[in-house]
């Protein structure tokens, strides 16, 4: 409808002005630091001195270990996971099923509060083993120290592999079950079916969840915090930034973790960004799980309980903690309270700070909604070729760290820029509105554009020739049909952001405007009951991110995996 065309150029225009400015142009500013010296000449010299650092070097390979190893073991978990929900039949499918996203609904940063609990020298773990007569209490073992690396890939993983599920599930929900029959039927059965037919028709979706996985593990800055993994790069430039006006290395070792995620991102939208094939052409009909035998059966009901138990241990660790009178050498708490849980809503820190989050939060979700919508109206409804720029560009947060964000965000904003007056050193509360938005924005138009793509255009059409106005068809009509996908965007979107860490860590640093992701960490380092109260803090969010999870996966069934969509 040429009516359309001025609204969608008049969105396409303000969207792209938007971006710019709290998209690209903080990206910039962490570029520039880095390429520019003293006397704002152009060099090169701060990136080579990075490659020539050797702990710089160390935390970059650090990085890139912990990245792969989640990648690869959440790749394993998930791919397995999903297909065997997909296409078998055993005891407890379901309710298992609904146990799954469970490592979602504990960020590794607050699980990471249980696993100390649990694998320290005084923890869980070594009481066991010194209780069974498997170690000296003399000389407990540091599982933490020696392993650490292994910590917090483990962490990451079991934190991130419900996003590869959902990604294959929803695949495998849509795929034409005749494609696989048909080949069937030439002969090509079992393994060579699967590498030859399944794996590259769900290849799009599997690749978009696998460089989410990986970005998201090279980036994170909570786990290696609470794990004491100092030697990792996002940690060196969480520590850099105390000299962010004096140490352009700092601005070096931005750009190296940029071109690495963006590169990758880069590769799987050239790749798979809008590859379809061979799920457009679902069939009305749909495989059928198979009833395995009764020991297969079982055998997978175990395995599966397993692996649920295992990725359950931080939220298990966290629970106990936060419920624990005396818990020192002993396998399980010696004592059980609920104290912590009235220290924690009576604490100077934590209510300020749960105030501050929803305060945050709501107002970037509103924001995020608004510019969700009018990105996916264009996306989906217009005709400009500026439209893909505008998509590319409203998902670039998936590839951009948190952390290089931040420290971009921080950039414009101090004193002596156009946007010094949002300074968060004085009040962060509207550059974290802006920081939380931005982050969560690709979620809220995935989301929304798939709520777009199945309205039909017609039913606006016919409202708009019975004499309703553009604003009153997209009210009366459009709205209703998304709002089940907007519903669902916006609250995946709210409870990721109410425990963002990389922004809140670095924009927030007043006690008085703290949210709780910063109280969580500031508790912890408290001597005595400060860790105790943080994870009484952490249950509170274990439980409001299970009910947004639920929430979301009830509206969307199935096809969540699709707002993790490069």
């Amino acid at each position: 409808m040429r009516g359309r065309e001025p609204l969608v150029l008049g969105l396409l225009f303000g969207l792209g002005l938007v971006l710019a400015c709290f998209v690209f142009w903080p990206l910039w500013e962490s570029l520039r630091g880095a390429f520019l010296d003293p006397n704002g000449k152009p060099t090169l010299r701060y990136l080579t001195l990075v490659f020539r650092n050797a702990a710089y070097v160390e935390g970059f390979a650090h990085a890139l270990g912990v990245a792969t190893a989640s990648t690869l073991i959440a790749s394993a978990i998930g791919f397995s996971t999903a297909f065997a929900f997909d296409r078998w039949t055993f005891p407890g499918k379901k309710a298992l099923a609904a146990l799954i996203p469970l490592p979602l609904m504990v960020p590794p940063f607050v699980g990471a509060l249980g696993i100390k609990q649990l694998l320290g020298q005084t923890g869980a773990l070594n009481a066991l083993l010194i209780e069974l007569g498997w170690m000296s209490p003399a000389h407990p073992y540091d599982w933490l120290r020696a392993g650490r690396f292994w910590a917090v890939v483990i962490l990451t993983a079991l934190h991130l592999y419900p996003i590869l599920y959902f990604n294959v599930s929803a695949a495998l929900a849509r795929l034409n079950p005749e494609m696989e029959e048909a080949a069937e039927n030439l002969g090509c059965t079992g393994l060579r079916k699967l590498v030859k037919v399944t794996m590259p028709l769900i290849a799009p979706s599997a690749f978009a969840a696998i460089t989410i996985i990986f970005i998201w593990a090279l980036t994170d800055l909570g786990v290696p915090l609470m794990c004491d993994y100092t030697t990792i790069t996002a940690v060196q430039i969480f520590a850099g930034l105390k000299d962010i006006g004096r140490n352009p290395l700092v601005y070096a070792l931005v750009v190296v973790v940029l071109f690495a995620t963006t590169s990758l991102y880069g590769l799987a939208r050239l790749t798979f960004g809008r590859a379809t094939y061979g799920l457009a052409t679902k069939s009305s009909a749909r495989r059928q799980p198979r009833q395995l035998g009764q020991g297969a059966s079982w055998a997978c009901t175990a395995c599966f309980s397993v692996l649920v138990l295992l990725a359950a241990i931080p939220n298990i660790g966290v629970v106990l903690a936060s419920i624990a009178g005396d818990w020192y050498r002993t396998v399980l708490p010696s004592k059980i309270t609920l104290a912590h849980f009235e220290r924690a809503l009576g604490h100077d820190l934590v209510v300020p700070s749960i105030e501050n989050s929803l305060k945050y939060v709501a107002l970037s979700t509103v924001l995020d909604m608004l510019l969700g919508v009018a990105t996916a109206y264009v996306v989906v409804r217009g005709r400009s070729r500026l439209r893909h720029v505008l998509d590319a560009a409203a998902m670039l947060p998936l590839a951009v760290p948190g952390l290089v964000m931040a420290f971009g965000y921080l950039a414009i904003s101090r004193d002596g820029r156009p946007f010094a007056f949002l300074n968060p050193a004085r009040d962060p509360t509207i550059l974290l509105v802006i920081a939380y938005a931005v982050r969560r924005l690709p979620f809220v138009v995935r989301s929304a554009a798939a709520g777009f793509s199945q309205i039909s255009v017609v039913l606006e059409e016919a409202a708009r020739n019975l004499g309703a106005s553009a604003f009153r068809s997209f009210r009366r009509v459009t709205l209703p049909l998304l709002a089940p996908h907007l519903l669902a965007g916006g609250v995946f979107a709210f409870a990721l952001s109410m425990l963002e860490v990389s922004d809140s860590l670095i924009l927030a640093q007043k006690q008085t405007t703290f949210p709780i992701t910063k109280a969580i960490y500031e508790l912890f380092q408290v001597l005595g009951e400060g860790r105790w109260v943080a994870a009484a803090l952490g249950v509170w969010a274990m439980l409001f991110i299970a009910a947004a999870v639920a929430l979301a996966r009830a509206l969307l069934g199935r096809t969540l995996g699709g707002i993790f969509r490069v």
